[in-house]
Order: structure tokens, then C-alpha cells, then sequence
């Protein structure tokens, strides 16, 4: 049988074929990159008879996104290896993580703790209750400037909405909006929402394209997709506008980090999980930096962590003020 943890505060025990990890209080990236050995160092050892992997959250209390993605991960590990993965004692914090993420429909919740509140919540009460991962996730004031923009954003796009959905039919007849799920604060999922620069067909085509971003993200600085309008949108950030809309609902933020698919995530290691900790914004220091030429994924990860540990309201102003700079630059374009 492997070793323990690397920390001294997770521990595993074997016994009929079940391995069981004791996970601790707090679950965060430090707890995961060793959560993480410990997957490994099982199934690199694997037992003849280990048929289950048991998580036992019976003294988690809190579980940021880092520790979020070491499940995902073990998750993975498990279906490689066709091994059962159980949680079991799983209490109320945790629950309401894995409830807001929809990822109680994906685990195995052998035994789940009572809450003295038993009654299933919302999403967005679900969103108070958890304890803060960053905070700007509870911050009041960074709310407040959220739906003032957002309102006034709102404003400025429904102005802008008839000539641009004109020109969108005129150039490519179709939709004149463009959605997608993108995922938001410790990964729930949310729909965004854009102009269309592309060609209805977009998305079937996308395997015709080259990538040419390094890691899990996609981008084509020259992509056929995208429509003669569509470059202008996308030149002037106008395609964004509408997610002025998912700011004032809450799903973003007008300053945060890049809102990832759940493709993108499906492929992080430990280490990305950590931008999921704060909301996703519709700008940020990705969009003040140069977007277009971001070839690396360890460079949005990079930018995505400054913001993190910079963040301040004042912080947030002066990003914005940058954003509309930027916007009269050649450094603009699509994200």
C-alpha cells in the first residue's frame, strides 16, 4: 500500500479492497497538490483487490476551487483505472460546493451529514452561504459598481443593438446573438452571452482550424470563422457588450479573470483551479495585457493570479480605465 500524504493532515488507511482517505479540515491547493500525490501514488501501487476509492469529509469545513479540481482529477483517475469513488461524510459546506456546481449529480455521496437547514436552496443563496474563496467574491462594494455598469452597460447596448444586428444579418444572416457555458465562481456553470462574429456553423467547424495557443485554450488570430463584422466587433470588444447582462445577474464581474469553458477546465491541473476562486470578469489583466497575443496557458494562469493577489475595488477602477485605453490601440481583439 502507498505511503501517506505527503501532509501530515490526510491520511489513508486499506482494508478489503476499499482505500480510504481521511481528508482535512481545510481542503485547499496546498491540501490538493497533496490529495492529488495521494490519487497517484494508489493507483501507481494499485493492489490486486482495490476495488474503491472512499473520500471521508467528515472533518471538511471548507473546500476552495483548488480542492474542487483534486476531486475532478481523482474522478478521472478512477474511470481510467475502473475503480468506484465514494464520498462519505459529506457535510453541509461541502455539500452546498458540490450542490452549486451540480457535481452532487456527478459523485458518489455515500453518506452526507444533515445540515440544521435541510431544505435545498438556489444557486444564488447557495452562492452567500459558502464561505469566501477570495474577497471579492463578498465584497459589497464591488457588487454595487457591478450593477451600476452593468445598468448602464445595458444602456449603451440596447443604443447600439439595432445597427449592429443590421449589419451582423446583412453581412451572415442568423442569430444575432451568440451563447455558450462558460463556468463562473468555483466552476458553476453559466450561459454568456455575445454578438455573433462568427458563421452560424461555427462550432462544427472549429476542428478545421488550427489552435494556435499552447495548453487548453483555443484561439486563431486569423480564424475563417470569424465574419467581416464580426472583426470589427471583436476589434472594438462591441461583441461583448451583452455580457453587461450576466454582470448584473452575477455570473461575472466587470473585473476579474477570463470565464474558462468547461472544456478547458475538464483539462486543468491543480495549480489552474486557483483562478476559479474568484468570478470571471469582462475584463481583466488578460484584456489590458495584450489578449490577442496570449499563446501560453501558464501566461493567462499567471495574469489571472496577479489580479488575485492585487485585488483591491481601486485596483478594479483602474483596470477598467486601462480596458477603455486599450480599446483605442492595436493591442485590442477577442478573447
Amino acid at each position: 500500500m502507498p505511503p501517506n500524504s505527503p501532509s501530515s493532515s490526510i491520511t489513508t488507511s486499506f482494508a478489503h479492497g476499499v482505500c480510504t482517505v481521511m481528508l482535512p479540515p481545510i481542503f485547499a491547493v496546498n491540501e490538493a497538490i497533496d490529495f492529488q500525490a495521494i490519487c497517484r501514488n494508489v493507483f501507481q501501487a494499485q493492489p490486486d483487490d482495490l476495488r474503491q476509492i472512499a473520500l471521508d469529509f467528515g472533518a471538511t469545513t471548507f473546500l476552495d476551487s483548488s480542492g474542487l479540481g483534486s476531486l475532478v482529477i481523482c474522478r478521472r483517475l478512477c474511470e481510467q483505472h475502473q475503480i468506484d469513488m465514494v464520498l462519505k461524510e459529506v457535510g453541509p459546506q461541502v455539500m452546498m460546493v458540490l450542490t452549486m456546481t451540480n457535481l452532487d449529480k456527478v459523485f458518489t455521496i455515500a453518506q452526507q451529514r444533515p445540515a440544521e437547514d435541510a431544505l435545498p436552496l438556489p444557486p444564488r443563496q447557495l452562492e452567500r452561504q459558502i464561505r469566501s474563496t477570495h474577497p471579492s467574491v463578498t465584497s459589497k462594494a464591488k457588487r454595487l459598481m457591478d450593477i451600476v455598469g452593468g445598468l448602464v452597460g445595458l444602456g449603451i447596448t440596447a443604443v447600439l443593438l439595432v445597427p449592429i444586428a443590421i449589419a451582423i444579418q446583412i453581412d451572415d444572416p442568423g442569430p444575432i446573438f451568440f451563447s455558450q457555458i462558460r463556468c463562473s465562481w468555483m466552476g458553476r456553470r453559466f450561459r454568456i452571452w455575445k454578438f455573433r462574429s462568427m458563421v452560424v456553423n461555427a462550432e462544427s467547424l472549429k476542428k478545421k482550424v488550427k489552435n494556435e495557443v499552447e495548453g487548453p485554450l483555443f484561439k486563431n488570430e486569423n480564424d475563417p470563422r470569424v465574419t467581416r463584422v464580426g472583426r470589427f466587433l471583436r476589434k472594438t470588444s462591441l461583441d461583448e457588450f451583452p455580457q453587461f447582462w450576466n454582470v448584473l445577474r452575477g455570473d461575472m464581474s466587470l473585473v476579474g479573470t477570463r470565464p474558462p469553458t468547461p472544456a478547458e477546465i475538464a483539462h486543468y491541473e491543480i495549480p489552474a483551479w486557483q483562478r476559479l476562486n474568484v468570478k470571471p470578469g469582462l475584463t481583466g489583466e488578460w484584456q489590458v495585457n495584450g489578449r490577442s497575443n496570449i499563446k501560453k496557458f501558464e501566461d493567462v494562469i499567471r495574469l489571472d493570479m496577479k489580479y488575485q493577489e492585487n485585488w483591491s475595488l481601486m485596483y478594479d477602477v483602474k483596470l477598467i480605465i486601462r480596458t477603455v485605453l486599450v480599446l483605442f490601440t492595436k493591442q485590442s481583439g477577442a478573447a
